[in-house]
Parts: C-alpha cells; structure tokens; sequence
C-alpha cells in the first residue's frame, strides 16, 4: 500500500475530529511548501495565503475577502501553533465523540470560528486600545475552545489523565486555560486571545441551551441545506404529543443518570448497555 492509500484509509476511517487535524496539517503543509518555494526563487517571504485568507483587522478590507471569516482558521502562523492547536484537539475531540454526535462537534467548531473572528474584530473596531495597531488572525484555537468548554460546561467534572498518571477534572484544565487567555489580553497576541474568548463563549452559550432542548447549532446547518433539499409537499400526519413525552422524559432522566455518574466516577465506569444508549442517542 503507497504512503497515500494508507494516509487515506485512515483518514476515511478517522471520526471528525481527527479528519479535522488532517485539513489543518494538509493545509499547514501546501502553504510551507508554496513559501519554500516562493522564497526560493524570489528571496523574500511569501504572503499570499496571509493576504487573502487571513482575517484582517479592519471592516473595509473584510468586505473584499468576507470568506476570511472561516479560512483563517485553518491557517497557522508557525509549526508549533499548529502543533499546540492539533494536540487540544485531538484530546478535546475524544472527550466530546464520547458524550455527543459528530454533527454537534462540527456545530460548536464552526460556531467558534464565527463567533472568535467576530470577536477579535469587535476588539480591535472598537476598544481604544487597539486604535493604531494593526493585525491579521490566523489559528483554529477559537474554534477547538468552543468544544473545549461546550463539553466541559456539559460534564465539568470528568476526569482527565495527564500525562497518563495525574488525575484532573476537566472544568480545572478548562478554568486555567481561560485565565491564561485573560492575562494574555496586554501581550502580542491580544486579538487571539479576543478571539479564543470568542470561541469560550459561544460553546458555553451553545451547551447551555443544549440543555435546555435548544440546538442553536441547527441555524448552522441550515445555512448549507440547499433548497433541493427541502420537501416539495407538506405530509400530515395524526399524532399524539401527549403520548411522546413520558418517552422523552425517561430518556432524559436515563441520559441525566449516565452523565451524573461519568461526572463521579468517568466514562470507564460505564457499562456496556449504558455506552451503547449513550452512542444510539448521540448519533440523534
């Protein structure tokens, strides 16, 4: 098998996450290859991708480039910010996978992406500190802080494993990165840090009202539903509402029990049968 039928096999048979950390690196590797080469020939650094694929700074140059709002998310400015982004997310990734469906995972990603550039444009449109400075946003950080803190705002108290032997539950690790954004607020990434709050934000946002039986992540979705998609005739149907709730109401009772006890004691304790509910109700 060639090195690439192997590196597509895995990533057919990646979850989403994982699929996630392949587009980063892939993209990661095509541009450092373009300024390898770019520099090659014409001595002096590259600055395509940053120029149009970056998220600016100011409004006006935000209408000319409005896809920047996403893409520069999949943009890293070195090696080890890459490095440092793949490393939460695989982890966040497999923490979230377990709890909730691949389609919620890419709502709270993209939600973040969105949500983070819209806060580091606020930041530097608006507060005096950032009158005269100029800056680009580059980096996946808003958006794997959305999952980060939606799933620990889900299940603040699951354990985590540090360096597979120092037990933690997940809302401290998640609490202490949030407190390194804030402090990192007068540094030289100021508009990161905006934006990895942006990120925190609306996955704590997101996971509240995913309690509460309100899926925000749907008008998302619907933005790339095309309209072929959409049913040509109304179909009526006879049902009873009233006969549908005790259901749903036991199930959330058993999904509620489930979380309690992966909050006590970790997912490892689950039993089989509860794993499986959980799988059957995340794929919902």
């Amino acid at each position: 098998m060639s090195l690439l039928s192997e590196i597509k096999t895995k990533y057919d048979l990646a979850d989403i996450s994982v699929k996630l950390i392949f587009a980063n690196v892939g993209v990661f590797a095509v541009i450092a290859i373009y300024n390898a080469l770019y520099f090659s020939f014409n001595s002096e650094p590259a600055s395509f991708f940053s120029n149009y694929f970056s998220l600016p700074d100011d409004l006006n140059d935000l209408i000319y480039r409005p896809w920047s709002i996403i893409t520069y998310a999949f943009l890293h400015g070195s090696f080890m910010h890459l490095l440092g982004n793949v490393i939460v997310l695989f982890f966040t990734g497999r923490i979230f996978l377990n709890l909730l469906s691949a389609k919620h995972f890419l709502n709270y990603y993209f939600l973040g992406i969105i949500v983070g550039g819209l806060l580091f444009l606020l930041s530097y449109n608006f507060l005096p500190a950032f009158r005269n400075e100029d800056a680009i946003l580059v980096g996946a950080s808003a958006a794997i802080f959305s999952t980060l803190v939606g799933i620990t705002t889900y299940v603040p108290n699951y354990e985590v494993y540090l360096f597979g032997s120092f037990k933690l539950k997940l809302w401290i690790i998640t609490v202490f990165l949030l407190i390194a954004f804030i402090a990192g607020i007068p540094g030289p990434n100021s508009g990161g840090e905006f934006a990895h709050l942006g990120g925190a934000l609306i996955g704590y946002i997101y996971t509240i009202q995913l309690k509460k039986g309100n899926d925000i992540g749907v008008m998302l979705t619907s933005l790339f539903k095309s309209k072929k998609q959409q049913p040509l005739k109304t179909v009526y149907k006879k049902s009873n509402p009233k006969s549908n709730k005790p259901n749903e109401v036991s199930q959330q009772r058993k999904i509620d029990a489930i979380l309690d006890k992966i909050s006590k004691s970790g997912y490892e304790t689950l039993s089989k049968e509860e794993k499986d509910f959980l799988f059957s109700v995340r794929k919902k």
